[in-house]
């Protein structure tokens, strides 16, 4: 593939970059970036699942600087993840001690420890609200602390996980537990067949319209018929770091909000004794993400001739910023290639006689 340069190209590029700051111009109010942080926080995850940086104002800043596109977003924000230094991996997250915000079942209506809906659009009426914006966000937030405020606090007691009752009864698959630590995508390059780990990291990062797509084409008969969401959980998990003088030790740096889903399925037919169970987690409150990677986990798992059951197409095509990277480049010159096409068309009309 050749590009040839665009005679004036330089001052041009620098002019097209002036140019973005017209398009954000347009009204003289500032969208600060605590507003983007906390009030399109859906979209703030989001990007922060595609980039794999867990940092809500890094991930605000970004949207704020590229207009709120999301793959020009996922884009700044892992070139700035590159540059970090990696000093310490934490220690392999229980998520079993989540402090859960967020759980529900829509396998079993009673399950250990209750189902609490949280907070989702799942039961709105989907009508938009013409008032919106006469809102006083001061007054929400002021109602919102007086209501805190009148609670009394209550000690968290972590959720069982709901797949623990049907493991101890052999009803459900269980995944080996191998001594190998976890493969690492953004130090070593993915490989076929791929690592567990490594699946289901790139299925993390990967763009969650691309995974949607993926898993509802597998719901549609593409793939295994209608999983059961066995369990959704979305809450804060603690992140611990080995203590550097005792590795026995740990050291609590933080934690951070994740959604995780298990999904329950009919097993291959080879072993009708057994469900097989579809596992996806993700950076903030994701919900489909994390439903569409639980379900493309056990098609992967599963095998087929579908696209949502072939491995190496899922993982290479799923990553949003080689997938908007190399559709994008179809926008640079491509002049002599494209000469070369018309070249191979006028030969082939002159030797037919047209």
């Amino acid at each position: 593939m050749a590009y040839v340069a665009v005679s004036g190209g330089k001052e041009a590029i620098e002019e097209s970059i002036k140019l973005l700051d017209f398009y954000k111009s347009g009204t003289e109010k500032d969208v600060e970036i605590e507003a983007i942080e906390n009030k399109l926080s859906l979209l703030v995850d989001r990007v922060m699942s595609e980039a794999g940086l867990y940092s809500t104002r890094y991930a605000a800043l970004a949207l704020k600087q590229c207009e709120g596109s999301v793959e020009e977003a996922v884009f700044l924000l892992r070139a700035y993840r590159s540059t970090l230094a990696r000093n310490y991996y934490t220690k392999i997250v229980d998520t079993e001690a989540m402090r859960v915000v967020r759980r529900i079942s829509a396998a079993f209506k009673d399950i250990p420890g209750g189902q609490i809906l949280g907070a989702t659009y799942d039961y709105t009426y989907r009508l938009i609200q013409f008032d919106a914006d006469k809102e006083s966000a001061s007054a929400m937030r002021q109602a919102i602390q007086n209501a805190l405020a009148a609670q009394s606090p209550e000690e968290i007691v972590p959720c069982p996980r709901v797949s623990d009752g049907l493991k101890r009864e052999g009803l459900i698959d269980r995944f080996a537990q191998g001594d190998r630590a976890p493969c690492d995508v953004t130090a070593n390059m993915l490989e076929f067949p791929a690592e567990r780990s490594a699946r289901l990291q790139t299925l993390s990062r990967a763009d969650t319209g691309f995974i949607s797509g993926l898993a509802y084409s597998a719901l549609r008969g593409f793939g295994q018929v209608h999983p059961t969401v066995g369990e959704l959980r979305c809450g804060f998990v603690e992140l611990h770091v080995p203590y550097l003088l005792d590795e026995s030790e740990s050291i609590y740096i933080g934690e951070v909000l994740i959604t995780e889903v298990e999904c329950f399925n009919t097993a291959d037919d080879k072993d009708q004794l057994k469900l097989a169970v579809g596992y996806g987690a993700v950076f903030g409150r994701n919900e489909n993400k994390a439903i569409s990677m639980a379900v493309i986990d056990r098609e992967l798992d599963n095998g087929g001739p579908y696209p949502a059951q072939d491995e190496e197409f899922v993982l290479t095509h799923g990553d949003s910023l080689e997938m908007n990277g190399f559709i994008s480049h179809l926008k640079l010159p491509h002049y002599v290639t494209f000469q070369s096409k018309l070249d191979a068309v006028r030969k082939t009309r002159r030797a037919d006689g047209e």
